[in-house]
């Protein structure tokens, strides 16, 4: 009775296990791209959406694609997104993409929107330069003759599906053409001349191979806009003058304090030398003393030194007063 139960139990699992897939198994067979009764018990079992495998593998056998339901098995385990892999290469197909399931495997795997990129390849995408989104609207440049120019720019990218993994993104696209627009403004002699002829920034700036080492390929680069901003050559002559005349009033004025310092010196000597004068008067008195102690001057001889120092006081007197007698 044991081994009968036991074998009415298995026979009736193996039973539940057949009615629950039989519907996909049928499918899959009605549809040409058959997937074995053993293969979808297994997908349960190592919890694996077996309607996920199926539908895609139908949808890839109606396109002419053979894909092995081993490949679309792996790649749901690694988390990837089979159906939407399945859809970009259906879509790569149909449009003549060469796209082999591993290289749009790694695409999805590596983050990237594999049938956005398969869409983007066969309708080419529009980028602005600048991007709005990021709170700039213009691209700001300078002319040699110190104009500024706003540029607003359109660039259109078509998705390269060889570069797609391991290629740089929109960004790098949007940060590449805003060099160029720049270097090619700066490099211009004048800004009339980028007005009349706003296409040669384009020209220049597809010449520089701007695409290399992205996962796009430019295909044109269109001026939306231009317009004439500030003088900025101007203004920085003039922040440059002002700067200059500051300089040179410091300069002025560290002149002036050092010629008032030097000033105040010579008063210091004029001082100092005054003081030496009436020290070295101080000590004529008693020279004449100690002259007349020791006999050598005699008091006709002080007389005369005397009348030398009164006439030269008067003359000093009258020299000092004829400016004022004048006025």
């Amino acid at each position: 009775m044991i081994v009968l139960i036991a074998a009415g139990l298995i026979v009736l699992g193996f039973l539940f296990l057949f009615f629950r897939f039989f519907g996909l198994w049928f499918r899959a067979l009605l549809s040409g791209a058959s997937v074995g009764m053993g293969k979808l018990i297994g997908m349960w079992l190592r919890h694996v959406n077996p309607g996920v495998i199926v539908d895609s593998r139908i949808m890839l056998s109606k396109a002419g694609i053979e894909v092995e339901s081993d490949m679309l098995e792996t790649h749901f385990l690694a988390r990837g997104d089979v159906m939407k892999v399945s859809r970009a290469l259906v879509a790569a197909n149909k449009a003549n993409i060469p796209l082999p399931f591993q290289r749009a495997a790694a695409i999805d795997l590596a983050g990237r929107d594999v049938l956005e990129a398969v869409r983007t390849s066969v309708n080419p995408k529009v980028i602005d330069c600048p991007d709005s989104s990021k709170g700039k609207t213009t691209i700001d440049a300078v002319a040699k003759d110190g104009i500024q120019l706003q540029v607003k720019a359109r660039v259109t990218v078509r998705a390269n599906i060889e570069r797609l993994v391991g290629g740089a993104t929109e960004e790098t696209i949007i940060a590449r053409v805003g060099e160029g627009i720049v270097t090619t403004i700066g490099s211009s002699i004048s800004y009339k001349a980028v007005l009349e002829n706003p296409d040669t920034i384009s020209k220049r700036v597809l010449e520089k191979g701007l695409d290399a080492g992205t996962a796009f390929e430019i295909l044109s680069i269109d001026i939306a806009d231009i317009d004439v901003g500030a003088n900025v050559g101007a203004k920085l002559q003039a922040d440059q003058a002002e700067a200059d005349k500051r300089r040179f009033q410091a300069e002025a004025e560290k002149r002036r304090a050092a010629a008032q310092a030097q000033e105040q010196e010579m008063l210091a000597r004029v001082q100092e030398n005054r003081a030496r004068v009436v020290l070295a008067e101080a000590e004529i008195p008693r020279a004449i003393a100690e002259a007349f102690r020791n006999g050598h001057m005699g008091i006709m001889d002080y007389y005369r030194l005397k009348n030398i120092q009164a006439d030269t006081d008067m003359r000093s007197s009258i020299g000092g007063s004829l400016p004022g007698d004048a006025k």
